[in-house]
């Protein structure tokens, strides 16, 4: 890694039932619905200059195959050749070849690369810089199963079996502070960035436009982007001034 790599702000748009929603510490129950059309909101955010969008289908990641394809792919389409990243549900090496068909620029592999390292390091090689490794932790414990399941591992035990394995990035979630505006785990996230040399991506509670300029304070200790919620959707952050303050967006005239 570079230090002078790009720092991206990465917006998420999480999908349950084909619209827009945010939990909160990865509770399904407590779903909160921004948008019916996620669409709009994924141009509204293309529009704003960001570099990547952020997808997670929450059904696909409960049932262990993706659900939300026709969604998918209209968020794809919407934005017009802007990078999507798509995380819930791919554990396979066909459902990732499938996920990957519909236009995504990467995909991100969670569950299954706690129980199945060796498939994630056979579609890293078939796809280079396409496979994103999520790692989701509470406690410290890594949790699989869209954070219904706890395990034993470590996040940095796990993310080290990936070193060779040609991932693009690790997403590095602290379920506690997801969808909470708490502000993100920087502690916890710098130290997984540390101890490896994937690119990390910061994710889990984002209240305000200074957590990610704190986040983008770390690249060169190997942070390299954020991703951000809940804290768009309820206005806590502006996400045209996070671009700027990253070097992202278009300074204003």
């Amino acid at each position: 890694m570079r230090s002078d790599d790009p720092f991206e702000v990465i917006p998420a748009i999480d999908l349950l039932g084909g619209e827009a929603v945010r939990l909160s510490q990865g509770r399904y129950d407590e779903a909160t619905v921004y948008d019916e059309d996620p669409t709009r909101v994924a141009g509204r955010f293309a529009a704003a200059g960001i570099r990547r969008l952020h997808v997670v289908d929450l059904e696909g990641a409960k049932a262990g195959r993706p659900v939300q394809a026709d969604a998918v792919r209209r968020i794809v389409a919407a934005v017009g050749g802007l990078p999507v990243q798509l995380g819930g549900g791919l554990r396979t090496l066909a459902g990732i070849e499938e996920a990957l068909d519909w236009g995504l620029d990467r995909v991100i592999l969670g569950t299954v690369a706690l129980r199945d390292p060796e498939l994630v390091r056979k579609a890293a090689a078939a796809h280079p810089g396409r496979i994103v490794v999520g790692i989701d932790a509470r406690e410290g414990r890594v949790a699989v199963e869209g954070w219904l399941e706890a395990s034993e591992r470590t996040a940095i035990e796990v993310a080290k079996r990936f070193e060779d394995a040609g991932v693009a990035a690790i997403v590095y979630t602290d379920i506690a502070r997801d969808g909470m505006l708490t502000g993100p785990n920087l502690e916890a996230t710098r130290e997984l960035a540390r101890a490896i040399g994937i690119p990390v991506i910061v994710s889990g509670g984002v209240a305000r436009n200074e957590d990610i300029v704190a986040a983008a304070a770390l690249r060169n200790d190997g942070i390299r982007g954020v991703i951000v919620g809940r804290a768009i959707y309820t206005g806590n952050v502006d996400l045209e001034a996070a671009l700027r303050s990253t070097g992202e967006g278009s300074e204003p005239s």
